[in-house]
């Protein structure tokens, strides 16, 4: 062999083992390292605006909000553990905490609906802010998808191929009100954006690790862009039909 056949021979041996490596990395630590980005990126978003909007508040925020910042907390901290316990092959602990966490799920739901009709009306008649109630279809939609997410987890929950990614889809979708707190993302209305590209991560994670993409984000990622964009519409151009039905809501 000539030596620029074994030089070249040696590179591409070279860029295949690096290739194998981010394979296996990207197999074994997606999971637990987007959790701790979306851990990251709740801390950096929410540091903007927590203490003027919600610690030290003037005049103070309704109590339901503080217990909704728990529980949204404890999710992330959930998603986690989680994560870390699968890598660890703890499977037993993550089941038994699954259940934990459906419950946990199933109330910030509830939550979330009504921390968003509770703090629309704080915002029109304590703040006496105008035309609040439109953003009533971002909140409303995120716990929508959230709820929609976490209720496939569970009936999945014996296929993990199908019930990892459906709960990092619904984690994602928990980001733009962290993204939201960036004065750009949100006056440009960009936080689904971002937060679709956070998905788009486990997109290139299967293609890298798979060299295919499972059939969630397949059916999950149009979906999304399309409701989201139904939102957004609602939100900016906030029709009489919208009018009406937040209206109907807010009283």
């Amino acid at each position: 062999m000539a030596i620029g056949d074994a030089g070249l021979a040696a590179r591409i041996e070279k860029e295949a083992s690096t290739a194998n490596q981010l394979q296996t990395f990207l197999s074994r630590y997606f999971y637990l390292v987007m959790s701790l980005v979306l851990a990251a990126i709740v801390i950096l978003g929410f540091s903007r605006t927590v203490n003027i909007f919600l610690i030290h508040a003037n005049p103070p925020r309704p109590l339901l909000l503080w217990i909704h910042g728990a529980a949204f907390s404890t999710w992330i901290v959930f998603f986690i553990a989680q994560s870390a316990l699968v890598r660890t092959r703890k499977v037993s602990v993550h089941r038994a905490l699954g259940w934990f966490g459906a419950t946990l799920a199933a109330l910030m739901v509830v939550l979330g609906i009504a921390v968003a009709v509770v703090m629309t009306r704080f915002d029109t008649v304590v703040l006496h802010q105008k035309g609040v109630e439109a953003f009533l279809s971002i909140p409303f939609l995120d716990m929508l998808l959230f709820g929609s997410c976490i209720a496939l987890a569970i009936y999945w929950r014996t296929k993990p191929e199908y019930h990892r990614r459906l709960v990092f889809i619904a984690s994602c979708l928990l980001m733009d009100a962290a993204i939201g707190r960036f004065e750009f993302m949100f006056n440009h209305s960009l936080f689904y954006v971002a937060l679709d590209c956070l998905i788009l991560l486990g997109v290139v994670r299967d293609w890298a690790v798979d060299k295919r993409v499972h059939k969630v984000y397949l059916y999950a990622l149009p979906s999304l862009i399309v409701v989201q964009s139904l939102a957004i519409y609602a939100w900016r151009i906030n029709p009489k039909w919208w009018q009406a039905i937040t209206q109907a809501i807010v009283g």
